[in-house]
């Protein structure tokens, strides 16, 4: 697709978000936190059909996988080699199917940048969503943010946290995979 038919679709999708967000403002009243997770699920939702014209990035303080943490049994305890499986053996799989290794491995590195831009989706989503959540908890309505507090942990922080190990298991893919010999210059001819 073309840059110029990706930003159309890209511009269709947010006129879309915007009238269903109104019309649903609209039923269900302007206070309705319901607004709020809607408005996370935008983001995440506008995000991914901006890929071809922008891939985020995680903060650079954060990009870097370490060995530690990807090997750690903190992940095993919270379960998230269970939850990559959950997304992988399921339907889940289609909200984002850039990020699983097709056959063969001819571009691991361009698989690398898309799992560490859904990362960062997920990331700034989760940025996003926390202060409204505060906000709902100190207005009185307990309940619905601690819904909302299941819905980030669900939607943004175990995807950050499956796309991470994800990330390590490419990295590591791709620093033992064979590179292709330099071309020879004019001075290493002879």
């Amino acid at each position: 697709m073309r840059r110029w038919q990706s930003a159309l679709v890209l511009a269709a999708t947010a006129f879309g978000f915007a009238v269903s967000f109104v019309l649903l403002r609209r039923v269900i009243g302007s206070s309705s936190p319901w607004l709020g997770l809607l408005l996370m699920f935008y983001f995440l939702g506008l995000i991914k059909i901006a890929e071809p014209l922008l891939l985020l990035r995680v903060p650079p303080p954060l990009r870097e996988v370490r060995t530690a943490e990807a090997e750690s049994a903190i992940y095993r305890n919270l379960r998230v080699p269970s939850f990559g499986r959950l997304l992988k053996n399921t339907p889940l799989r289609f909200l984002n199917t850039a990020v699983y290794l097709p056959h063969g491995r001819s571009n691991l590195g361009r698989l690398l940048r898309l799992a560490e831009a859904a990362e960062a989706a997920h990331l700034w989503a989760a940025v996003l969503f926390l202060p409204y959540i505060a906000y709902v908890w100190w207005s009185g309505q307990r309940g619905v943010a601690t819904f909302f507090l299941v819905i980030q942990i669900l939607f943004n922080i175990y995807p950050i946290l499956h796309l991470r190990l994800v990330r390590a298991r490419l990295a590591r893919l791709e620093r033992r995979r064979p590179r292709a010999p330099a071309p020879l210059s004019a001075m290493d001819r002879g």
